[in-house]
């Protein structure tokens, strides 16, 4: 299933693209036309929500997109009275936006996972630095801890999130905090954004996603198809945010069943501090 929505996420923007490139160029050419309009209302919005997760800096979204789900439903009723032709690529562009919010956005049977439950231990593994040195997560006991497990430098919302958290880093050093974040991704890519935020995180890396096979994160074939050819792997990790105490004693788990719904560092904030407060 993992391995179609790879597949889907790398080809369904290009096809709305695709669509909305022919909607503008026959609105340019021929003049007004409102079968036309819909065609483009229905399409456009796809690639610009894409585009706006990259150059907007937004770790997060609503779970549903209702804005966007409304603009582009719109467009296809403007199609009814349009040709075949129109009216099917519209409903094509509706169904691959709807399959986006409510079936490639969603991670299966998350809820089930009983290796991070809230007043658990957090189990012991062992993951790499960014010079392949072995670290294993004993090494944090004694101080609170917060592990984010991100998918890769290629994750837009991912890479939002840790400049979201490294912004707060002032108010994690006065907590006394460590902040471990964890990818698959090759060595260079987290050396790379390690160098990038010059910040005192901990940037590791689970090699063959160990880890996330261990603590039941692994998104099998959870890379886009073709960014293999970057280096990734094609396996990944769920995003998931882990809080511990000085001890390892799991304080807040986020497992989060949307990849576009995570939470704020001041989430983090409260839990730290309430747990001080004991």
């Amino acid at each position: 299933m993992n391995l179609l929505k790879s597949i889907f996420i790398s080809t369904f923007p290009l096809v709305a693209l695709f669509v909305a490139i022919f909607s503008g160029k026959t609105l340019w050419y021929e003049g007004f036309s409102l079968q036309y309009i819909g065609l483009f209302l229905a399409s456009f919005p796809i690639p610009l929500f894409f585009l706006l997760l990259f150059i907007t800096n937004k770790p997060r979204t609503s779970p549903n997109l209702l804005p966007w789900t409304i603009v582009i439903g719109i467009g296809s009723l403007l199609t009814f009275t349009g040709s075949t032709l129109v009216y099917t690529l519209a409903i094509i562009t509706d169904i691959l936006w709807s399959l986006y919010v409510r079936w490639y956005s969603k991670f299966n049977n998350r809820a089930g996972n009983t290796t991070l439950k809230v007043g658990q231990q957090l189990p012991f593994f062992q993951l790499e630095d960014k010079t392949s040195n072995i670290v294993s997560n004993d090494r944090f006991k004694g101080k609170p801890s917060i592990y984010m497990f991100y998918r890769g430098n290629w994750c837009p919302l991912c890479m939002s999130q840790i400049k979201e958290i490294a912004a707060q880093y002032k108010e994690l050093e006065k907590r006394g905090v460590n902040m471990i974040l964890i990818s698959p991704q090759p060595h260079k890519s987290t050396a790379s954004l390690a160098k990038k935020f010059q910040i005192g995180f901990h940037f590791l890396v689970d090699k063959g996603n160990k880890v996330a096979q261990q603590l039941h994160l692994l998104s099998k074939n959870g890379l886009p198809f073709g960014f293999q050819v970057l280096g990734y792997d094609s396996d990944t990790v769920m995003p998931t945010i882990l809080i511990t105490d000085k001890n390892g004693k799991i304080l807040f788990a986020d497992l989060t069943d949307n990849y576009r719904v995570r939470p704020e560092p001041s989430t983090f904030l409260k839990i730290l501090d309430e747990s001080a407060a004991k």
